[in-house]
């Protein structure tokens, strides 16, 4: 996995599944062709003379326009930002990873934990993958890990629970 400017050095980072991608992707077909399909009612309206004064036309083009637009460049960058998703354990905290132009390293110490969860979804059970979600004291940490592998989100929520409740008990 690459190193951003904004990693620790020596860390070896873990990355998600590749068919993370896949789950993405899916779901960004779902969600571009029914915003395509929901704006482009307008369009259709108007071309077939149902609506004759409303929307102007340039409206009418530029709505689904935009979508497309939109839709591209999102499925241009979804390989990236899938690539970009890491983790790394060490010592006293976990370090979770993300971001293409903005990117975000959160550090998350063992002993702030107060429950590990894992989530599945329809689409990500249908692919072998889950969500690690990582619950602090503060309620605006949002420390998750989607597109791992159900064993290694497994493994994962048993070695943070149990180093959590070390760290805990040490306090």
């Amino acid at each position: 996995m690459r190193r951003e400017p904004i990693d620790p050095v020596g860390l070896a980072w873990s990355g998600v599944s590749p068919r993370y991608l896949k789950v993405r992707l899916l779901g960004w077909l779902i969600s571009s062709f029914l915003w395509l399909a929901l704006l482009g009612i307008p369009l259709i309206l108007r071309l077939t003379g149902v609506w004759d004064n409303f929307p102007p036309m340039p409206i009418a083009w530029a709505l689904p326009g935009i979508v497309l637009v939109a839709a591209v460049w999102t499925g241009v960058l979804l390989p990236r930002q899938v690539a970009a998703i890491g983790y790394a354990e060490r010592d006293d905290d976990l370090l979770v990873r993300r971001g293409v132009f903005f990117q975000r390293t959160l550090v998350v110490p063992y002993g702030r934990m107060q429950y590990v969860d894992v989530a599945v979804g329809p689409i990500e059970r249908a692919f072998g993958l889950c969500t690690l979600k990582l619950h602090t004291a503060s309620p605006t940490t949002n420390a998750s890990i989607a597109g791992l592998p159900t064993a290694e989100g497994a493994r994962l929520r048993e070695q943070l629970s149990a180093r959590g409740e070390a760290r805990l008990a040490g306090l």
